[in-house]
């Protein structure tokens, strides 16, 4: 379940996808899509370590997101401390290992 606090910080991380004040409307329109598609992938992501903690490659499938949209996510989300490394590793599909991340408690 994410809690109000953790739904506020969602929003409220900073993203990096800005558009600059000489910038034509476009752009600036093109950086407020990619501040409320970076939310739902948090959300999203939160939402996929209610099962617990997993891999890089497994919170992807779980929310719905390629693993390189994932992995941008989740280093925002570390960061913030909305989530954590469990100090384990994982193998993904391809054989190869993965930081465990699980929900920041």
């Amino acid at each position: 379940m994410v809690l109000k606090s953790q739904m506020e910080a969602i929003y409220d991380l900073p993203i990096f996808a800005a558009a600059r004040a000489k910038d034509p409307p476009t752009s600036k329109a093109a950086a407020a899509q990619a501040r409320g598609l970076a939310a739902d992938h948090r959300r999203r992501i939160l939402a996929a370590l209610e099962a617990g903690p997993a891999g890089q490659t497994e919170i992807a499938a779980r929310a719905g997101l390629d693993k390189h949209q994932a992995n941008k996510r989740l280093a925002e989300m570390r960061r913030a401390g909305l989530i954590e490394k469990t100090g384990r590793t994982v193998r993904n599909p391809g054989g190869r290992n993965e930081d465990e991340y699980r929900r920041a408690t």
